[in-house]
């Protein structure tokens, strides 16, 4: 009787029984299947997560708990919590496990008091809580009273004795200002055991209230440190502007990653020496987008365009691709110095790699353009944008009042309601700007009025600053000063300063010196308000007061400092002070300020022609 599983295999040389044998395609896919389920909790590719989910519902396994917080903690990643809750629904018996994933999706899709909701259903299904569920609802506290109560269930269910808990405690305390710092640190005094993250858990917390010092001194006590201890308290000193502390402590380090020379590279960036920071940035020995991003937005914001040109190109010579937070940092670098060109430059890199914009990407070069002057290309943007937001409304309109098209910019706000989108704060300060520039007063006086009775947007102190310079650059200075002292809150020098700025533009002397005595109240070492009101007496004529005011400030030793302005000229931002010199081409421009000067005496000034024309050299 012959087999009927007998195989005829004809390759010379080789032993028969040697061959392996290809496993049934059936294994195959399942082995695949179980390897995919395996890294579910990990996917954040939304078509991927529901392709394995029909698959999981056809082999009837969606009911199993070690499949379900899988697929939720998938979807969470994928910012779709509808789904989460649906793969939750189809469990009869939750375990503790699944709660917990489901109170961390909610969290990390901010929504806090859903995360809450479970946590006390669980609480009514008998199911208990454990050393994983607090720390996912500490996440969620948005309040100090709230993380009290959670650290009071904590030791009333004896879970202070798990590390990760009180660790987890300390990180929310830390959150919540200078009452949340002392108890974090009387959580961590009371401690028997520590580890490596109480500690930086605790210093970061110092950090975030800028108690340098305090967070040096438990650095310096720690039994141990690790890299993530090192790049913390760099991370401190960097941000209060100490670097020579920081560069000390980055020459002290056992070990240095892209996060250590980054953030020396921000610091020296944020501080103006692009000298250091260029140093740093060459001598990196692995660089990443993120260093690359801070050293391009740092000569950008310095007005450097060669410099960050260069390094731009160089970077895409290296292959590195742009994401969505490089590009808006070096937007917002261009839109802050008015860098045109280099703005270009991205924009032109984005159309030619055929990036997907996100809505944030396309708000950052509308503001990008509006800011540098380039309207039509902002509007161009604004306009072939699918999806806009608030933001997107808000950008457009402060670009077009920014630079004076008061037309437009109340165009855009009338158009932003008509296609459904609330106003915000930032929305009436720009509507309120473009009134200022044009000039409309009662309309400017309706919608600051109309913020909180039809919009219900309680004015801040920014919008009072708008309508004092909305009032006061319209004559009508009794009123302004009036809003000032009618304020639901105490005026910033700010405020004081833009009612001196309108007393200068229509000579209102005896107001001026009223608002120059509670202005200096404030902040009596400004030189600019002394200065002002000496200019204000000279204008009606008053030359003995002008003069008895720069008596007063060399007696207190104030000086003003020189003013500055800077143009773009070939791709290249050159500034000048008064008095400046240091130019190559200095005896050319001083002899065009003067020819400048003489014919401006030859204009009359619309508003007083009593205001002198004077050139500083």
């Amino acid at each position: 009787m012959q087999n009927s599983f007998h195989f005829t295999i004809s390759i010379p040389f080789q032993n028969p029984m040697s061959i392996p044998l290809k496993s049934p395609s059936w294994s195959s896919t399942r082995r695949l299947f179980e390897q995919k389920l395996q890294d579910l909790h990990k996917c954040n590719n939304l078509s991927h997560v529901k392709q394995l989910q029909a698959q999981i519902i056809k082999q009837n396994l969606h009911h199993d708990l070690y499949i379900a917080p899988k697929l939720i903690s998938a979807f969470s990643l994928c910012r779709q919590l509808t789904l989460a809750l649906n793969v939750f629904s189809q469990i009869e018996l939750p375990n503790v496990h699944l709660y917990n994933t489901l109170i961390r999706a909610c969290v990390q899709n901010s929504q806090p008091s859903q995360a809450f909701s479970f946590y006390f259903e669980m609480q009514g299904n008998g199911v208990l809580a454990d050393n994983f569920t607090y720390p996912f609802l500490l996440k969620a506290c948005d309040s100090l009273e709230l993380v009290k109560m959670i650290h009071t269930l904590i030791e009333k269910n004896g879970f202070l004795s798990d590390i990760f808990v009180p660790n987890a405690l300390i990180d929310s305390y830390s959150k919540f200002g200078e009452l949340g710092i002392k108890a974090a640190l009387k959580m961590f005094t009371i401690m028997e055991d520590r580890d490596i993250v109480t500690w930086n858990s605790m210093i970061a917390g110092l950090l975030k209230v800028r108690q340098l010092r305090e967070a040096r001194k438990l650095f310096d006590e720690m039994p141990e440190r690790d890299i993530v201890s090192w790049n913390t308290i760099l991370d401190g000193f960097v941000k209060a502007g100490e670097m020579e502390e920081a560069f000390d402590l980055f020459q002290k380090m056992p070990q240095r990653n892209v996060v250590s020379w980054s953030t020396m590279v921000m610091g020296y960036s944020k501080a103006g020496d692009m000298d250091m920071a260029r140093v740093l940035f060459d001598k990196m020995p692995l660089k990443t987008l993120v260093p690359w991003t801070i050293i391009i937005s740092g000569y950008a914001e310095k007005g450097l365009a060669k410099e960050a040109a260069s390094l731009y190109d160089q970077m895409e010579r290296d292959g590195l691709r742009l994401d969505d937070g490089s590009i808006i940092s070096i937007l917002a670098a261009c839109a802050e110095s008015g860098l045109l060109a280099v703005g270009v430059k991205v924009h032109d890199s984005i159309k030619r790699l055929k990036f997907k914009c996100s809505v944030a990407v396309c708000n950052a070069l509308v503001d990008m353009y509006a800011k540098c002057g380039s309207l039509d290309k902002a509007w161009s943007v604004f306009n072939r944008m699918e999806k806009r937001d608030v933001v997107s409304w808000n950008a457009m309109l402060h670009g077009f009042a920014m630079h004076g098209h008061a037309s437009e910019a109340l165009q855009v706000f009338s158009r932003m309601k008509m296609e459904g989108f609330q106003p915000d704060r930032v929305t009436f300060v720009g509507v309120l700007c473009a009134c200022t520039h044009a000039g409309l007063i009662d309309e400017g006086v309706e919608y600051f009025y109309a913020m909180e009775k039809d919009y219900g947007i309680v004015p801040q102190i920014e919008h009072y600053g708008c309508m004092v310079d909305l009032l006061g650059r319209g004559g009508r200075l009794k009123e302004a000063f009036r809003l000032v002292h009618t304020m639901p809150f105490e005026p910033n020098a700010i405020i004081w300063g833009t009612l001196l700025g309108a007393c200068r533009l229509h000579d209102a002397v005896e107001l001026a010196e009223k608002v120059l005595d509670l202005l200096l109240e404030l902040d009596p070492s400004d030189p600019g308000n002394y200065s002002m009101l000496a200019n204000i007496f000279a204008a009606s004529g008053d030359w003995d007061s002008a003069a008895s005011v720069r008596l007063r400030m060399r007696s207190i030793g104030i000086q003003k400092p020189s003013g500055a302005s800077s143009i773009e000229i070939d791709n290249e931002v050159h500034e000048f002070t008064v008095f400046d010199r240091s130019h190559p081409k200095f005896d050319r421009i001083y002899q065009m300020l003067d020819r400048l000067g003489q014919d401006l005496k030859q204009v009359v000034h619309p508003k007083d022609t009593s205001l002198p024309v004077e050139v500083d050299r």
